[in-house]
């Protein structure tokens, strides 16, 4: 048995930490870059709170608040200005994981010339960064976690990951109660996106026993916290599992990357862009269906965690759950056509190459168009 394990994260876990936002951003810099959107923080006075720690702490801050789902390389070069105009020495996220995606992004480029897309496909290469502070008010990409910023190319439509061990979080922040005013149609995408981390980094061929131990937790506090939050939010302990268990997966696919149903996924929310969670339930019971034969042991474990017996119901498991979430939707639902899929096929071939092969089923060319076609 061989295998590497490298996860410096630092996190501040549990409800109230956000109170040491101040303190903690403090330890980094002198002059902070607020990297949020254009409201969510602000209503729930998030943003206003973490100012006034900031003040508190002698901090400057300045506000960058155009960072939008799905971030754009363009949001990213645009915030990096904003940083070195102000002279920020520190970025501070508040918000998703496209939030926490954009600032590491931001922080990456704050301090490396040229085009971000040079560093994401491998052309350039750096490792600085500047400090960076995460806090999620999501469940759902465990950016907090892991160093990677999936960011999308509107010249090209490509949505890939810049992966680089600089923009790992100082310090990440995670704190549930933040999560509680997210609307269940959000709680429902995310909370299936950290499942779908989880699950696929037990799959992936590049798993390891570590990975697989943080894989297994996760998808049992995610799986045992979201119906019941969908239904009914007023659970406590069940927004620290889920919370927990979001994190986890982003640990998780740090070390043993995510497989076929993110690689699907991405061309087609940098296409069309679509709610990612949204992409990822329209297309991982087509995928998952049409590979249980490559790895029945690990798909039969997955089963019995949603509550099945073995590989054989597993997809009716996660349909299940989906049903229950309210996310049983194809991709035409979510604006993808049937014109689409010749491009979308290409595209997944460019830029989830690795992602596609590290699942248990390896697909072809012709396989791609086939599965994409059958989740519409």
């Amino acid at each position: 048995m061989q295998f590497k394990y490298n996860l410096p994260v630092n996190l501040l876990f549990g409800r109230g930490t956000s109170s040491k936002i101040g303190e903690t951003v403090s330890k980094y810099g002198k002059r902070c870059l607020v990297v949020t959107g254009r409201s969510s923080a602000k209503k729930s006075g998030l943003l206003d709170r973490a100012l006034a720690q900031l003040e508190t702490a002698g901090i400057f801050a300045e506000v960058y608040d155009r960072a939008e789902p799905n971030p754009l390389t363009t949001t990213a070069a645009d915030g990096a200005s904003v940083a070195r105009a102000s002279k920020c020495d520190v970025v501070l996220a508040l918000g998703g994981g496209s939030i926490l995606d954009a600032a590491k992004a931001i922080a990456f480029l704050a301090v490396n010339d040229g085009d971000v897309s040079d560093y994401i496909f491998g052309k350039k290469f750096s490792d600085r960064a500047l400090p960076s502070v995460l806090v999620p008010t999501t469940c759902g990409t465990g950016s907090e976690g892991n160093s990677f910023a999936v960011l999308t190319n509107p010249d090209t439509g490509d949505k890939k990951s810049l992966r680089c061990d600089a923009i790992f979080a100082k310090a990440s922040i995670i704190d549930p109660d933040l999560m509680k005013t997210m609307p269940r149609d959000v709680l429902a995408s995310v909370g299936f996106d950290a499942l779908c981390h989880n699950m696929e980094a037990y799959l992936s061929a590049a798993a390891s026993p570590m990975s697989d131990l943080i894989a297994l937790e996760g998808m049992k506090m995610v799986a045992g916290s979201l119906p019941g939050l969908y239904a009914d939010p007023a659970d406590d302990d069940a927004w620290e599992r889920l919370a927990w268990g979001s994190t986890l997966g982003g640990m998780a696919i740090h070390v043993s990357s995510v497989t076929a149903p993110h690689g699907f996924e991405h061309p087609a929310s940098g296409l069309r862009n679509v709610t990612h969670g949204k992409g990822l339930a329209a297309l991982t019971p087509v995928l998952y269906e049409a590979s249980i034969s490559a790895a029945p042991a690990r798909f039969a474990e997955i089963s019995r965690i949603l509550g099945g017996k073995d590989e054989k119901d597993c997809v009716a498991k996660i349909r299940e759950l989906l049903g229950k979430i309210g996310l049983n939707v194809g991709l035409s639902e979510l604006g993808v056509s049937e014109a689409d899929v010749e491009w979308m096929t290409e595209n997944a071939l460019k830029v989830s190459t690795v992602t596609i092969g590290n699942h248990p089923l390896p697909f072809k060319k012709d396989e791609i168009s086939r599965l994409y076609r059958k989740a519409l």
